[in-house]
């Protein structure tokens, strides 16, 4: 299992995406329980539920389609911040993800917060994800 959680839970909602899954399995850290949390609050995410198996907690995260087509609310979710390369920028330079249509999750030191809230705050901090 890959050691970076926040790869891990962008890829698997990457990739449910794709094959137009109804559910994807992700396991359960305070980052990946984070970003699920704001996925779910902006509206790209249906519904999520926590479960043990094996001693270890996982959540099945219910993606959202619209249409009969069953086009996903997340159009591209892009990976950032990575281990080899931090990215970090004050509440000036972060970026407008499609003029304000996408969001980007930061974290901070008020925790994990998306793109608006952090400039509502004045507070800048690493750039985790981009969705939109």
């Amino acid at each position: 299992m890959n050691n970076d959680a926040i790869s891990t839970t962008v890829t698997s909602i990457r990739n449910a995406n794709t094959k137009r899954k109804a559910m994807t399995r992700i396991p359960v850290t305070k980052m990946t329980r984070g970003i699920v949390q704001i996925l779910l609050e902006e509206g790209f995410l249906k519904s999520v539920t926590e479960h043990t198996e094996g001693g270890k907690i996982f959540m099945d995260v219910k993606l959202r389609y619209f249409g009969k087509e069953k086009k996903p609310y997340v159009a591209t979710i892009r990976y950032i911040s990575k281990p080899g390369l931090r990215i970090y920028c004050d509440h000036i330079r972060i970026p407008k993800i499609l003029g304000g249509m996408g969001i980007a999750i930061l974290s901070t030191s008020y925790g994990l917060i998306t793109d608006r809230e952090a400039r509502r705050r004045k507070t800048g901090g690493e750039i985790l994800c981009h969705i939109w």
